[in-house]
């Protein structure tokens, strides 16, 4: 394999009937934020790529990790969407006379 296609078509990503790239560009493109995206996208990487690389337990454990921390961040913003509607709906506990 010359050296250019370690870089441009590596085997472990373009095995099957469609490259990982084209796999992971697609999934990613409705993500809410570009570090959601990054997230979605390499767990996508890993869980592809799982039984090319000759550790397969270990590129699970990657897809996890990454997937855990995608879990994380929309639970986190989720909360504090909630929590700032929750806050806008609160009226001010007294009306301010000099309002």
């Amino acid at each position: 394999m010359a050296v250019d296609d370690l870089v441009n078509r590596p085997a472990h990503y373009t095995a099957g009937r469609y490259q990982a790239i084209d796999v992971i560009e697609d999934a990613v493109q409705h993500a809410p934020d570009p570090a959601s995206g990054f997230l979605l996208g390499n767990t996508l990487k890993y869980l592809l790529r799982a039984w090319l690389k000759g550790n397969t337990i270990q590129d699970l454990c990657k897809a996890r990790w990454y997937l855990n921390r995608l879990i994380d961040r929309l639970e986190s913003q989720k909360n504090l969407t909630l929590h700032q509607q929750l806050v806008k709906d609160v009226p001010p506990p007294f009306d301010d006379p000099l309002q």
